[in-house]
This record gives structure tokens, sequence and C-alpha cells, in this order.
């Protein structure tokens, strides 16, 4: 609803200012003075003044509703402006949580949490909207004299110790201890990288950048979602598009795929377990998990199973499916991904490669197994009876399948 200027200049008392608050802000905002902002709404120029200083109306009880401050309907910016700070310090004198100031304005809790943190008067502790607001405004301006720059005690010490390879952060830790009282000596470890890297500075000698870790001389840009190079040649279909049949569990014929690794990552078994019966399939990789042994392998164990139960196959996003479009014409089966970091999206094959790591412990060459030892093992797995399965074992349910599709 719009605000209706009032004909009649009446008190109206503190309850029913909301709205006149509301609108003296809009009118601020608009570029009106205070003074006029306050004649059309029709209140006393010291409400403005109390409202516009972020102080509380006089008389408020402890315990009365709060007055809602209205934020400027073009959205929050990237930096706080003046009147977000108004509001925080007339919601902080009514007692409100962080939180709820920074639901009302639209910010992230943390954002209001370190403005008052910074803000606060060291004394009497409450927030200065104003002095807040001429202090952000010092500090914006660009370019700014670096610390390192300027201190030549500082640079010395971050050259000398990263002449001894010491990282930026360690040394950032190390000067907030060495020199606890002296805030002059104190930076974060980003100034450190942002003089070695950003040309023009000269803050640090460009040759130091060769002694961190990484090596690089200058910054590796990290590029963004939608620039990243797919992850393999051929699109992925990913797990958020599997059927919901699948989900159920209720038809068979789904599997979901992993490696386990051997020692040194230089050897590998796949595992195979079907959704609904928990049958396992181990698959031979005696020379390398490289995409296309991968793919043959995979194609050779599913080779064994009748139409009816390879309906599909979920994988993680490792290097080894890198010819999953391959297999998928070969065996006509398709291939859904996981998330990334998401192993509970593969919740069976996750506990089989538990059970499997008895056979297979952590730390061993398993490409010393042979294909007549991963099927006994299998066997062995297989013959086990299981608590999901009402005590059934996986190679019952897999025969009674079987039975049923003859």
């Amino acid at each position: 609803m719009d605000f209706e200027i009032r004909k009649i200049r009446t008190p109206q008392g503190r309850k029913k200012l909301t709205a006149e608050r509301e609108e003296y802000f809009r009118l601020m905002d608009q570029g009106f003075s205070s003074l006029e902002a306050c004649r059309i709404v029709g209140i006393n120029s010291r409400t403005g003044k109390r409202w516009r200083n972020g102080w509380k109306p006089s008389g408020t009880r402890k315990g009365a509703p709060p007055i809602a401050r209205v934020v400027a309907p073009s959205g929050p910016s990237r930096y706080l402006r003046e009147d977000e700070r108004i509001h925080i310090a007339d919601r902080l004198r009514e007692k409100v949580s962080i939180r709820e100031i920074a639901r009302e304005l639209g910010r992230a809790p943390s954002t209001v949490s370190r403005e008052v943190r910074r803000n606060r008067h060291p004394t009497s502790g409450q927030h200065r909207p104003h002095a807040a607001q001429a202090r952000a405004d010092s500090r914006r301006p660009r370019p700014k004299p670096s610390k390192i720059g300027q201190n030549p005690e500082l640079r010395a010490y971050i050259q000398d110790h990263l002449h001894k390879r010491w990282s930026p952060e360690q040394i950032c830790q190390s000067l907030r201890r060495r020199f606890s009282d002296r805030p002059e000596m104190h930076v974060c470890h980003e100034t450190i990288y942002q003089a070695l890297y950003v040309q023009g500075r000269g803050e640090l000698r460009r040759e130091l950048a060769r002694a961190l870790r990484t090596g690089r001389a200058m910054r590796k840009p990290r590029r963004l979602a939608q620039q990243r190079q797919p992850r393999y040649s051929a699109p992925m279909v990913m797990i958020s598009e599997r059927p919901a049949e699948i989900e159920d569990r209720a038809v068979p014929g789904h599997w979901e795929g992993d490696l386990i690794i051997g020692k040194n990552h230089a050897s590998a078994i796949g595992t195979l377990v079907e959704r609904t019966t928990r049958y396992v399939m181990l698959v031979h990789l005696p020379i390398d998990r490289s995409a296309e042994r991968m793919r043959d392998a995979l194609i050779t164990t599913m080779q064994t199973l009748p139409a009816h139960l390879k309906r599909s196959l979920t994988w993680d996003q490792g290097s080894e499916m890198g010819r999953h479009h391959e297999f998928t014409m070969a065996a006509d089966m398709p291939v859904y991904f996981c998330d990334p970091a998401s192993p509970w999206q593969r919740g069976s094959n996750e506990n089989t490669n538990g059970l499997l790591r008895q056979y297979f412990p952590k730390g061993i060459d398993l490409s010393v197994h042979t294909r007549e030892h991963l099927d006994a093992v299998a066997a062995e797995l297989n013959a086990r009876p299981r608590k999901t399965l009402d005590w059934d074992t996986p190679a019952e349910r897999l025969a009674m399948l079987l039975a049923t599709s003859n």
C-alpha cells in the first residue's frame, strides 16, 4: 500500500509511526532534505533527526514491538551503505540479534557481525553508524600504499623467511607471535602473495617467488565452473538424470561400480555390485587402469550377463571411465556419473569395497591376483547371507531372477 500524506497533522503516537518512518527514509533516498521530508510526512524535525542518526525513539518501553527499517529497493551493493549502518545501530539498541538484522538487510550474518565488531565504541560499546561510514569511505580509495612497501623491517623479515622456504601463512603467524604488540608488523598471507605476484608493485623481489612450494612466478588462474574443460571428451550423464526406477531397487539390472586401488596407486581391481540382489562381480585389471583397458575389461565382464540384467551402470568421475561412451555403445548399457566427492550415491558399492578389503588390504600390489582368484573371492561374497535380503544370499537372489526370466 502506498503512503498517504496525512492532511491532519496531529500527533500519532509512537506505535503509529511505522508508515511515516518508512516514507521518511524513502524521501531521503530520493534526495529530499531531512526538514522537507519531515514536513511532508508530518513529523517533528527532531524525530527525523533521531531516525537519521540511528537513535531509538524516546520513551520506548522494553519489549515494545520493533519498528522495521526499509532498505533501498535497489538491493544490497557490495559494501554496506550509510542507511544500512543506521538500521544496524537502530536494531542493536532494540536488542535484536545479529542474524535477524542480517535477514532484514539481506546480508550475511558475518557482514553485520564484522561491522559491529569494527565500529563499536571502545568504551560504551555502541555502534556509531556515521563514524563507521566515514571510516569506510576513507579506507575505500585505491590504490593504497602497501605495508610491505612502507616498512623496511617488515619487508626484510618476510624476504629472509621466504629464503628459508617458509610459506606466507607461516610467516604471517610468526609475525603475529613475535611482534604481538606491533600491529604495523602484522600482515595476512594474501598481502605477501600480492607483493610477489602483482607486477609493478615491487615490494618483494620477484625471484623470491621461486622459494614458494609451487615455484611459480605468477598466479595460476582458476577458471569459473562454466569455463572449465569438461571431465571427459564425451558428455557425462549425471546421476540426477537417472530414471526413478533405479532409486527404489525394484527393477534388477542396475549396477554400481568403482575401483579399489593398490600400493602406490599402481594397481587396481574393478568392483561391480547389482543394486537389487547385491551380487558382486570383480573386474580384472592386471596391467593398468587406463580408460582403454577399463573399457575392454568392463565389456568382457558384462558379456557374461543376460540382456535384462544389463540396464545401467553408475560410476564416479574417475579418469578410468574416459571411454564410457564406447562402453555404452558396445554393451548397450548407459553410464550415469555421481557428483564429485559424493560416495554415498554409490552406497552399495562403497559397502562392498569395505568387505573386499578383508581380501585385498590397502598397501598391497593388486596386480598379482589372477582372474581365477578374483572369481573365487566374488563367489565367496555372493554366498554370504545378507540381512538386507532377509538373510538370502546374493547368489540365491540372482538365481531366482534368472529362473523367472526363462
